[in-house]
Parts: structure tokens; C-alpha cells; sequence
């Protein structure tokens, strides 16, 4: 029996909710599958399981997503397939990070993705030509409070995404667990963020918590190491965060 007719049978048992997320997850898991992803991509889904990143986030065919730092496109190319034509994904990239800008550049000229487009701007800055369903930051919050990639109002960056979501828009932020009380000193060595630091910041700019996803929780992880120490990399312990603008 084909996909279609299971997933239409499905259906007529389900209630709208449930079928909205039957309807997620089916493109979520085809654009996991999809065979023109890079290598690279497909092997690193052992460890950032984006299948329950994206369902959690809510992406969904149509969805407009604007992409903080896509450092290449993993997260782009599995956005640009479920939001389909009618979708669309804006990247919004560092101009000071060339290496992620033109691997963000050679993307746009792959087959299938005109529904994705690029802004450069100064670090902590970014340019929208419309107001957006979904605004994503998976695993950069934390570089946020860098100062040597550029100082950043958190308050008033914040506030900028708020204004740049439409209402009932999702603020999706991935990151790596610091421990409590880290600082800005902390989170430039290790490039971790305490989770209740990001939601006492965002929730000031007026956004509401709605969920938290322990899908990457990592109790082992020690949170005094790197992210880039070759013992945890890419084994961290991270969280999900999906805020709402009311």
C-alpha cells in the first residue's frame, strides 16, 4: 500500500491536532531521508536527531523560517524540504564568518532550493523581508554573548525577533547546558549557556515558554568542558526551547 493512501486512512481516524502532526512528521522524516543530502549530514544525525528537533520546533509545509547562523546548511536543506514551495527559509548569516557564508552561498545553488534565500550582516544584526512563522537558533544562542564576534544587546535582540514573528510565531532555541550561573566569560570558553539564562531573556522581551524538549539531554556530560574538547564533541548535553509570541 502506498505512503499516501496509509497516511490518508490515517487521517480519517485522527482528530485535527493528531493529523497535523502525523502531517509534520511524515515530511520531517522525508526530508531526513531525503538521498541528496551530504554525507556529512547524514552522519551527524545520530547525534542531533532532527527529527524530533524539527517536529518539536513545529516546522511544517508552508511554514516561513528565518534561520539564525545556518553554518552551512544542515538544518537549512532539512527546512527548505518540509516547507515546500510554498514555504520559505531565510538565512541569516555572520558576514565576519566567510567560511559559513560561502558554504551558505553554494547551498542556494543546489536543485530545490529556491525557496531558500541569504542575509549578511554584521554579527548580531539581521534584515527580514517579512514577518516569519518560525525563528530558528540551533546551537549559536550562546555566541550571542561572544564579544569577540561583536557585542550584542540581548534585550534588544530579543525584542527584534518578538517584532519580527508574526503573532502566535515560535522562537525555536537549541543550545548546550552550562552550568548555573555561568557568565559571559564562561560561555565565550566553553560555548555553553545555562538553560535559565536564555529563558529569563527571552521571556523579559515578552515572549511566552510553551516547551521544553529533553531529547538531547545528555546527563553524562560534564559542563565544565568545551564543546570542542574530542572527548564530548558532538555528545553534549543540550536542550530545546520553544517560546511563543503571544
Amino acid at each position: 500500500m502506498k505512503l499516501s493512501l496509509v497516511i490518508a486512512l490515517t487521517i480519517l481516524t485522527l482528530g485535527a491536532g493528531e493529523t497535523r502532526a502525523l502531517v509534520a512528521s511524515t515530511y520531517v522524516a522525508d526530508a531526513v531521508a531525503d538521498p541528496t543530502r551530504p554525507r556529512d549530514d547524514v552522519a551527524a544525525d545520530t547525534l542531533r536527531d532532527p527529527i524530533d528537533t524539527l517536529n518539536f520546533a513545529g516546522v511544517t509545509p508552508g511554514t516561513v523560517v528565518a534561520e539564525l547562523f545556518p553554518g552551512g546548511g544542515y538544518y537549512t536543506r532539512l527546512l527548505s524540504d518540509v516547507v515546500g514551495p510554498i514555504g520559505r527559509v531565510y538565512g541569516l548569516e555572520n558576514a565576519g564568518w566567510k567560511e559559513s557564508v560561502d558554504a551558505d552561498t553554494k547551498l542556494l545553488t543546489e536543485r530545490g532550493r529556491d525557496n531558500v534565500f541569504l542575509d549578511v550582516e554584521p554579527f548580531g544584526q539581521f534584515k527580514l523581508p517579512r514577518k516569519v512563522d518560525i525563528f530558528w537558533i540551533s546551537q549559536n544562542y550562546h555566541d550571542l554573548h561572544i564579544a569577540k564576534y561583536g557585542v550584542v544587546d540581548m534585550a534588544a535582540f530579543n525584542r527584534r525577533v518578538f517584532e519580527a514573528l508574526k503573532p502566535g510565531g515560535v522562537y525555536f532555541i537549541l543550545d548546550h547546558q552550562a552550568n548555573p550561573r555561568a557568565t559571559d566569560t564562561d560561555i565565550a570558553r566553553l560555548h555553553r549557556i545555562d538553560k535559565a539564562r536564555v529563558i529569563a531573556e527571552v521571556t523579559a522581551a515578552g515572549f511566552s515558554l510553551i516547551s521544553e524538549g529533553g531529547f538531547l539531554e545528555r546527563p553524562g556530560d560534564d559542563h565544565t568542558r568545551t564543546i570542542f574538547d574530542p572527548a564530548i564533541r558532538g555528545h553534549t548535553d543540550q536542550y530545546a526551547l520553544k517560546f511563543v509570541r503571544p
